[in-house]
């Protein structure tokens, strides 16, 4: 972690601040809190500054006049009022915090002339901040003097007329915060840091905030059939580990939420190995469970009125003497058979298990499984949607919804029966793989076969969750993908 911002709202300045940041709109002449300088001052300089015209995530720097409590001013700009998006208030608390370097406080002005700012949108505004200062730096043995002073605490004074309304959504943003920063780290530690027993040690953790973790061992797995997750892991030293986790926050009695996650720590391919350019990257193979080991760090830090469990397949692909070989058949735990084809379509296998497992032992409502699963989701997507797929079209849409709201996007991808046709096995119920072509939707084919008639969606987050561009809120190379857009669909469609 890098910037620690220690935020509160309130209704006047902090006389300390050293730092004023003003927001202004698009179109308006004045920005937020510009009687806390000239502002006739303040129209000029921006005036003369032809670039600059409040366009949103725009920024001006100025010295601050004479006399002014403040050393330096800037001005941020939000763009047109109308074209305000929920994601757009997270964005500019992220480019706030952007420009907090060296200076131990800071008053932000909300209020901007032609805008009235909700408690929601100053929250929003903090959680941007929040997720903004995250930075993985743990390794770094030797860091110059800005850098250190770079890590600071730092106090924010965030001025709303909403402060009082606003200081009660706080707990909830750093909540949010906690745990999409946790998938974060998760994603970005390094694979020798970061095996099935350690990822399974971080949500034993999650303990002390009330969540209530088993850890399933290589042999209760065995004793329960997982032969397919139990395939992948059995080339590696390492042992796999299957955690479940359980938030008690609903109704006793009501069917649970799920969200089940692909954990691969490494993914070296097993046998059919990957090119050795850029391997390195396959550390993040398991951002699906550090998605879901997010959530449910987030659901019980804001105390969620909700009943949800979190199941984490935990494994590591490697490709020793004892590694399964494509022709192998192994036998899932719901019995059906699989012929390996390819052993680096392994999340698949993994999955096939974890939620054989979660629906026949929690009975859930629904179940939401995310996996860097393929690469093909890449080529139709990028970096910029996570495909999705579903035998829902309510849970669906609930999805999609919340990724709009959340900046976290999806695109719901087909599913039917010619793509299903396309592995079947000569030898076996079904195949890992269908070949080249639909390779991400055939995928989530094969992990249909363990949904039973639960509704369900895959979310394919390769591109995603890795590697994805920065952006105002995230400049990690671990995005945390996918906390923030369970949460929203939680809030605001299952939560008492």
């Amino acid at each position: 972690m890098s910037s620690t911002f220690d935020i509160r709202f309130a209704a006047t300045a902090d006389s300390q601040s050293k730092l004023a940041i003003l927001l202004q709109l698009a179109g308006e002449t004045e920005p937020a809190g510009a009687a806390i300088a000239d502002p006739a001052l303040v129209r000029q300089r921006a005036a003369e500054v032809a670039t600059f015209r409040a366009k949103s995530m725009t920024v001006l720097d100025l010295i601050a006049p004479y006399q002014s409590p403040f050393d330096r001013i800037c001005v941020l700009g939000l763009g047109k009022a109308d074209a305000m998006t929920e994601f757009d208030w997270l964005r500019a608390g992220g480019k706030a915090a952007s420009l907090v370097k060296r200076v131990g406080s800071v008053t932000i002005f909300l209020d901007a002339p032609g805008l009235s700012v909700s408690a929601r949108q100053a929250a929003d505004f903090a959680l941007g901040m929040l997720l903004r200062a995250y930075n993985f730096d743990r390794f770094k043995t030797k860091k110059d003097e800005d850098e250190e002073k770079a890590e600071q605490s730092v106090a924010v004074t965030i001025v709303t007329s909403a402060h009082g309304d606003a200081h009660n959504l706080l707990g909830d943003a750093k909540a949010v915060a906690g745990g999409v920063n946790l998938a974060r780290e998760l994603v970005n530690l390094p694979p020798n840091i970061l095996g099935p027993i350690e990822f399974a040690e971080h949500a034993k953790a999650l303990v002390t905030l009330g969540v209530d973790v088993e850890i399933l061992t290589e042999a209760e797995m065995r004793a329960l059939g997982m032969g397919a997750l139990l395939g992948v892991a059995q080339g590696s030293v390492r042992p796999p580990r299957l955690a479940v986790m359980q938030w008690k926050g609903g109704k006793t009695g009501d069917a649970p939420l799920a969200f089940v996650g692909k954990g691969v720590v490494f993914d070296t391919g097993g046998i059919s190995i990957k090119p050795a350019a850029n391997m390195e990257d396959m550390k993040g193979d398991m951002g699906g469970a550090a998605a879901v080991i997010g959530l449910m760090h987030t659901l019980a830090a804001r105390k969620a009125k909700v009943n949800a469990v979190g199941i984490l397949g935990l494994v590591e692909n490697m490709p020793d003497g004892n590694a399964q070989r494509p022709g192998d058949i192994v036998t899932s735990m719901s019995g059906q058979t699989i012929e390996i084809i390819n052993t680096d379509a392994e999340g698949r296998l993994v999955l096939a298990d974890a939620l054989w497992y979660c629906n026949d032992r929690f009975k859930p409502r629904f179940m939401v499984n995310l996996a860097t699963l393929t690469g093909a989701i890449m080529v139709a997507l990028g970096n910029i949607h996570a495909g999705l797929f579903s035998n829902d079209d309510d849970l669906s849409e609930g999805l999609l919804a919340s990724g709009v709201k959340t900046g976290e996007k999806l695109w719901r991808m087909p599913l039917g029966k010619e793509y299903d046709k396309l592995i079947d096995s000569k030898f076996a119920d079904m195949k890992n793989t269908g070949g080249r072509y639909g390779g991400s939707i055939t995928a989530a084919q094969f992990l249909k076969r363990f949904v039973g008639e639960t509704p369900w969606a895959h979310l394919d987050v390769a591109g995603t969750a890795m590697a994805s561009p920065s952006n105002e809120i995230s400049q990690s190379w671990g995005s945390g993908y996918g906390v923030r857009l369970l949460d929203q669909l939680i809030r605001d469609r299952y939560e008492a």
